[in-house]
């Protein structure tokens, strides 16, 4: 007759839980992962990095993300915001809670077209707008309380001040050169 066998009674359970704890390090460890990677696929430019035209002025080249957009991480007023440009955007749309982190007053009530539609937003100014080597300010700006998330339309209030060029998956802005 066998008696009960001391060491193999604990081991087995001890070994599946190892298992256990090394499929859930590796699930996290992969989620890590991806998702930094999703979000560099989101955002391919969150350092924006700045060079010189030939005229000794700077310029910004951006990446287009894999949605064909180009979201770049800049400033306003010295904080840092995630913008998307639109040149189909007259202004630069703020979401409401984002204006009320940045501190931003609501100005005159106005009325936009957008493709989802007549909004109505406030007009306000913000002080300065950084991409980054390039300053531009003060820009005309709308505070939209119809957009949840925190991204911001960099739209033509800003873009116009500035030339910009598209070429293949880049585009590239910079100031206009003097004639």
């Amino acid at each position: 007759m066998a008696g009960p066998r001391k060491n193999g009674s604990t081991s087995r359970p001890l070994g599946r839980g190892m298992i256990v704890a090394a499929w859930i390090l590796l699930l996290v460890l992969l989620t890590l992962f991806f998702n930094d990677r999703l979000e560099k696929q989101r955002n391919p430019n969150m350092q924006v990095a700045g060079s010189m035209t030939e005229q000794g002025m700077p310029s910004v080249t951006l990446k287009r993300n894999r949605f064909a957009h180009y979201v770049a991480t800049g400033f306003i007023n010295d904080r840092p915001v995630e913008f998307m440009l639109d040149t189909g955007a007259s202004d630069v749309s703020i979401p409401l809670s984002v204006a009320e982190d940045l501190g931003l007053q609501k100005g005159q009530p106005v009325t936009y077209q957008t493709a989802n539609g007549t909004i109505r937003a406030w007009q306000t100014v913000v002080d300065e707008i950084r991409l980054g080597g390039l300053r531009v300010g003060p820009v005309r700006a709308s505070i939209n309380p119809h957009v949840t998330n925190t991204g911001i339309l960099l739209g033509m209030s800003f873009l116009k001040q500035l030339d910009f060029s598209q070429q293949g998956n880049t585009l590239t802005l910079s100031y206009p050169q003097t004639r």
